[in-house]
């Protein structure tokens, strides 16, 4: 390798080295909010840059990919699954409290979810035996912070935490006086959370997936078979809290067991100054980012803690859990697009923008279909799975939040392309635009219009994610005609998607039959809603400029699936 190649061959190596530890950090949950933890676990394995292997033995990208699938399914499933005996065991006011405990937490995940992408950011470019000693002080500096910073925090919701929430959402009689307890076990659970990350970390640097993925299953086969065990015997919302941090726990000691099969790397509690500032600089961002997607996820409900009764918080979460679980999974399939993006450094921007943009119209069409496909039985659905008061009061909240995932789903492709070229920067912006105009708008038309106007928050945000996305988008190419594309490709399926999907919900709330709240009944009917959208999608796509693109790429997907030489 020549002298002038190698330091541009070292850039590229580290740079693919720091988007491949971000794999399985913990990440906030919100529709279309921040994509850094969930878009960097696709990068599992090692490319190739001009031809040149970058490791001897690359890792084994099928056996990574299956169990990080089974640990989020088995995720998906228990927590759905469960979900039904806790509000039956519990109540709705009292799951509407462990919601609102929940939301008074989640700002501590800005700091551990960043300290946890650092971690493993900075230990993946240290994996050589002679950057053992760099990566011990930089173990122990991550561990001085998450139990330093992390029991400071922890002890400031032990003291404060329920005399806040009480003052600001209300909250009298048994709620108010389990709310002490509550709030312990679940910023206990948070702490066992921040430094399990840092163990964790340990393994992503090393993409060592199965152990990863056996800790979160066995952290949620605890939580699951602990409130089964609990809850019935204490129904109250301390109980579901103290299950969840036992499953916190239980993951922590597993990667307490496991690492210590790694101790050359480990090291002692200690504060090292040049460890601590690298540390710094790959989480400021990351905060930013973290705090934006904090302000999307959790703005109705506190909002609509501060202003109605606990249940509503409940009939909140229940709908909000539904959507994104298939939001989520629809992110997963677009994973696969992160790694593919990181290998077009080399393209012409003419080429990287055909990509982005076919690739863009496959995923809106599939989460049109998706997530369109929730909107005709929000109704029947909530009935056969939570009750009939849940679906009475959750049904149009579950619709909008549809219709949020679907505007969110505009984000993703862009969002790993950002990603892959390393504009850290720009998804901090996204995801701050994001928050910001979601608490806005919560804090204008939740007092005005109430209940009902819960959702819309997060439909506002994720059109001001759209546009910012689309503005950034327009400063990175210096295309002509970059707009019928950004209609053709993003604008026109998501738009369709959704108004089919209200259009089946419309005939079919005046049809002159009433459809029946079982599951076979919302199975068909949610099927053939997703193959209704996803036909008209493809239809409406041959009316634009891009129709050959389009069909190309669906005929070469389908072939993959569907042995047929007609195809």
């Amino acid at each position: 390798m020549t002298r002038l190649a190698r330091p541009r061959f070292e850039r590229t190596r580290r740079l693919l080295s720091t988007f491949r530890v971000l794999a399985a950090s913990p990440v906030s949950r919100y529709p279309g909010g921040t994509l850094i933890g969930a878009v960097a676990k696709a990068l599992r394995g090692e490319g190739r840059v001009a031809g040149m292997a970058l490791e001897k033995r690359p890792p084994d990208l099928l056996g990574n990919s299956a169990w990080n699938a089974m640990a989020f399914v088995v995720a998906v499933v228990l927590n759905l699954a469960i979900l039904p005996f806790v509000i039956a065991r519990l109540g709705l006011p009292a799951f509407g409290v462990a919601g609102l405990v929940t939301a008074c937490i989640a700002p501590a995940l800005v700091f551990s979810n960043a300290l946890g992408l650092s971690t493993a950011r900075e230990l993946a470019q240290r994996l050589e035996p002679s950057d053992r000693e760099d990566a011990r002080r930089l173990f122990a500096t991550a561990i001085s912070v998450a139990a330093g910073a992390g029991g400071l925090i922890t002890i400031f919701f032990w003291v404060a935490g329920a005399p806040l929430a009480r003052l600001g959402f209300h909250l009298a009689g048994l709620a108010a006086d389990d709310l002490g307890l509550a709030f312990t076990l679940a910023s206990a659970g948070w702490l066992c959370q921040c430094v399990s990350a840092v163990f964790v970390s340990l393994f992503t640097a090393r993409q060592d997936y199965r152990r990863i993925a056996s800790i979160g299953i066995g952290s949620t086969v605890t939580s699951t078979l602990s409130m089964l065990l609990f809850i019935p015997a204490a129904p109250y919302a301390s109980t579901f809290l103290g299950c969840q941090a036992l499953g916190f726990a239980a993951g922590l000691l597993m990667a307490l067991v496991w690492s210590r099969g790694m101790r050359q790397w480990l090291a002692l509690p200690a504060l090292h100054r040049e460890a601590l500032g690298k540390l710094v600089r790959m989480g400021g961002w990351q905060v930013a980012a973290q705090g934006g997607a904090l302000l999307a996820g959790q703005a109705d409900r506190y909002l609509l803690g501060a202003l109605l009764q606990p249940q509503f918080v409940g009939f909140y979460g229940v709908a909000q859990r539904l959507q994104e679980a298939t939001y989520i999974g629809i992110l997963k399939v677009g994973e696969i697009l992160f790694p593919f993006f990181s290998t077009l450094q080399r393209e012409s921007e003419d080429r990287k923008v055909d990509l982005l943009f076919r690739s863009s119209w496959i995923l809106n069409v599939l989460a049109a279909s998706a997530l369109g496909a929730l909107i005709p039985v929000a109704g029947p659905l909530l009935h056969v799975w939570t009750g009939a008061e849940v679906a009475a009061e959750a049904a149009r909240v579950l619709v909008v939040l549809a219709i949020a995932g679907i505007l969110g789903s505009s984000a993703n492709v862009f969002g790993f392309y950002l990603l892959a070229q390393a504009r850290s920067r720009s998804n901090a912006l996204i995801a701050l635009v994001t928050g910001v105009v979601t608490l806005v708008t919560s804090v204008i038309v939740l007092p005005s219009f109430g209940w009902q106007a819960a959702g819309w928050s997060v439909c506002a945000g994720m059109i001001a994610q759209m546009a910012t996305i689309v503005v950034l988008l327009r400063r990175s190419f210096d295309l002509p005609g970059i707009w019928p594309r950004v209609i053709h490709c993003v604008l026109m399926p998501l738009g369709i998607g959704i108004a089919t999907a209200l259009g089946l919900r419309y005939g079919l709330d005046r049809a002159l039959f009433q459809l029946a709240p079982s599951w076979w009944s919302v199975g068909v009917v949610s099927s053939l809603t997703a193959a209704i959208i996803f036909v008209v999608e493809v239809a409406a796509s041959q009316l634009g400029p891009y129709r050959n693109a389009c069909w190309q790429d669906l005929r070469a997907i389908l072939s993959r699936f569907v042995p047929l030489k007609a195809i």
